[in-house]
C-alpha cells in the first residue's frame, strides 16, 4: 500500500479461503483491490467485460487494470473479448436507458462468465468492483451477481458494499495517485452515443479515448449519477 491509511478488516465468507473478483475496470477495483489486500483475502481479479467499446477504449482500460494488479502481484485472468455475443444479446435493447433492462442483461452476461470460471476453477466466492460506483444501481448489480452464483451450488457471490467507510472518495484518491485512465463513460456503444449527445447538448466537446487520466487534467470531473440507496 501506497499510504498510511488504516482500514478495518473486512468480515468475509466464513470458510471461504479465495475470491474471484470480477474487475470492470482500475479505477473502480483499486479500492476494492486494497481492500482485500489489507485483509489478507487471496483473490484472482477475473477481466471479463465485452460491453466496452470500441477496442481502443477496451484495451486502455484493460492494460490499466494488468498494471495495478502486477504492481501487487495479483493473478489476472483476461477472458474473452467476444463483443459479437454482447451485440447480440442488446439487440432489441439499444434504446433502453441507463439502469434499464440493458444495463441488466449487461450484468448477467459478464458475472455469468465469472461464476462459469469460479465453478471450474474451484473458487468459492465470486464478488465484483461493479457496485462501487456511485453511477451503478447497486441492487441491480447484486441481482445479477446473485442469480449467477446461484447455478452452482457450492458458489457464493459476496454482496459486500464497497462504497461503505469512504470507499467510493477512496476509489477516487487511489486512481489520482495512481493516475489511472480516466474514462468518461460507462463502457458500451449506446452509453457512449448518449454520453456524446448530453456533452453536445452542453456545448461541450465529444469524448475522446485515451486523453484523460486522473491527477494529470485540469477541469472538472463529470458529476455522476449518486445513487445513496445502499451507501451507509
Amino acid at each position: 500500500m501506497q499510504d498510511d491509511f488504516k482500514r478495518a478488516r473486512l468480515a468475509w465468507p466464513e470458510g471461504k479461503n479465495k475470491v474471484l473478483l470480477h474487475s470492470c475496470c482500475a479505477p473502480c477495483s483499486g479500492e476494492v483491490m486494497e481492500a482485500m489486500l489489507a485483509s489478507g483475502i487471496d483473490f484472482t481479479i477475473f477481466f471479463y467485460n465485452p460491453n466496452i467499446h470500441p477496442l481502443k477504449e477496451y484495451e486502455l482500460r484493460k492494460d490499466e487494470n494488468i498494471r495495478f494488479a502486477e504492481k501487487f502481484g495479483i493473478p489476472f485472468i483476461d477472458a474473452d473479448y467476444d463483443r459479437d455475443n454482447w451485440f447480440a444479446r442488446a439487440k432489441g435493447m439499444e434504446n433502453e436507458p441507463e439502469r434499464g433492462i440493458r444495463c441488466t442483461m449487461c450484468f448477467d452476461m459478464r458475472f455469468e462468465r465469472t461464476a462459469l470460471y469460479a465453478h471450474e476453477h474451484g473458487f468459492p466466492v465470486i464478488t465484483s468492483s461493479l457496485g462501487i460506483s456511485r453511477w451503478k444501481d447497486m441492487k441491480q448489480i447484486n441481482g445479477s451477481g446473485v442469480r449467477a452464483a446461484a447455478h452452482y451450488p457450492e458458489l457464493l457471490y459476496w454482496e459486500y458494499n464497497w462504497r461503505k467507510g469512504g470507499g467510493s472518495a477512496r476509489m477516487i484518491e487511489i486512481s489520482k495517485r495512481e493516475n489511472f485512465y480516466q474514462q468518461e463513460y460507462c463502457g458500451c456503444i449506446y452509453s457512449l452515443r448518449d454520453s456524446n449527445e448530453h456533452r453536445m447538448a452542453m456545448g461541450r466537446e465529444r469524448i475522446h479515448q485515451g486523453v484523460k487520466f486522473y491527477g494529470l487534467n485540469d477541469g472538472t470531473e463529470d458529476t455522476p449519477v449518486k445513487d445513496d440507496s445502499t451507501e451507509k
